[in-house]
């Protein structure tokens, strides 16, 4: 199976093609615009398989995606390339509808024409598969899951334009006859998340021993996915989805925030001793717009296609922890300098003394 990866250099792309690679015997394009939260390294261990390439490209860029469709050949595109970052959507939006909504509107005009000029049998099996994520339904409150049928309420400008990229897929199959499925998932922890993100930030800035900022006092509720069991979820969703259906992907693990880095700290405390980590945890100011909870249903994805998250939240936490203590070099070149943290006053791009708000 051929396969288009978009943002495959990314936190969630990354452990996809790893898995694609390692678990499949899938033929991997990745196109990825290598942009500050992409990292080569996250690949290292698949970018000598004959059967992955890279392409530096602009999903926005319509004749590279045309030229990639051309030369590859797909049988599915996964598209997971997107602007993701909560703080920097309020912060600056743009780049969020350009990635977001245009790429999108690119990647599914490029994929119909490419999918309208195929023979039979291999237009009956192509597939688009737009990954996506909870936060387009909004913000639950203390009760109740979200399920595929749940209404759209975005409230940020990072979820509405991901609300928006889900709009176009659905209206390009039922329009055009797309084959199209969706999935959206809980929030994603594991191996080579970007740093901005709150379990990596934690682990890391306690690893340096700065302060844990915790948004107001760390009450908002996630469910948590662990990355490789998404992969998994993603795999089946593109090879025994039902076309025009979405999927919800859920870890079945809900946690505060604040709950979530004293687990944190707990595991650090028994891994790292000669601190009590917890004492590094700040409550910082909320930020606009911070949705409460966020709980995923995820009964059709393991009715239908059998899928089941292998990991529990602790089990996965600590292979996490371990990660991270096991591959400094990884985020400490990051950390080092790649991006700059405004909304905390950092103007240097090498000055992270003050660590990063996370999103959650």
């Amino acid at each position: 199976m051929r396969i288009i990866v978009t943002g495959g250099a990314g936190f969630i792309g990354s452990a996809l093609c790893r898995y694609l690679i390692h678990e499949t015997n899938a033929d991997l394009l990745v196109v990825d615009k290598l942009t500050y939260a992409a990292n080569l390294e996250s690949l290292s261990d698949v970018r000598d398989s004959a059967r992955f390439r890279l392409l530096k490209a602009d999903i926005c860029d319509a004749a590279s995606m045309e030229s990639a469709f051309r030369q590859h050949r797909p049988d599915a595109i996964m598209h997971l390339a997107a602007e993701s970052h909560v703080d920097r959507s309020i912060d600056g939006p743009a780049p969020f509808i350009d990635t977001n909504i245009r790429g999108t509107y690119v990647l599914l005009e490029t994929a119909r024409r490419y999918w309208r000029e195929l023979e039979e049998p291999k237009r009956a099996r192509f597939r688009f598969h737009n990954v996506s994520t909870d936060e387009v339904y909004g913000s639950l409150g203390p009760d109740g899951l979200f399920e595929e049928e749940s209404p759209y309420q975005p409230n940020s400008p990072y979820s509405a334009s991901k609300a928006a990229a889900d709009h176009l897929a659905r209206a390009w199959h039922h329009t055009y006859g797309l084959p199209v499925v969706i999935s959206n998932c809980s929030n994603n922890y594991g191996p080579c998340q970007f740093p901005e993100k709150l379990i990596p930030l934690m682990i890391i800035n306690a690893l340096e021993g700065k302060k844990l900022p915790v948004y107001g006092k760390g009450e908002n509720r996630r469910d948590w996915l662990y990355v490789e069991d998404h992969a998994r979820a993603l795999w089946l969703v593109v090879t025994r989805g039902r076309t025009g259906e979405k999927y919800n992907v859920g870890g079945d693990a809900e946690w505060t925030n604040i709950d979530v880095v004293r687990k944190l700290c707990a595991i650090l405390d028994r891994l790292v001793p000669g601190r009590r980590h917890e004492e590094l945890i700040e409550f910082v100011s909320d930020r606009p717009g911070h949705d409460m909870r966020y709980a995923i249903d995820a009964t059709k994805i393991r009715q239908e296609l059998g899928w089941r998250a292998r990991e529990n939240f602790d089990s996965g936490l600590e292979k996490t922890v371990r990660w991270y203590l096991d591959n400094r070099r990884w985020w400490e070149r990051i950390r080092s300098g790649v991006y700059r943290g405004e909304r905390l006053g950092i103007t240097s791009e090498t000055d992270q003394s003050a660590g990063l708000i996370p999103q959650s």
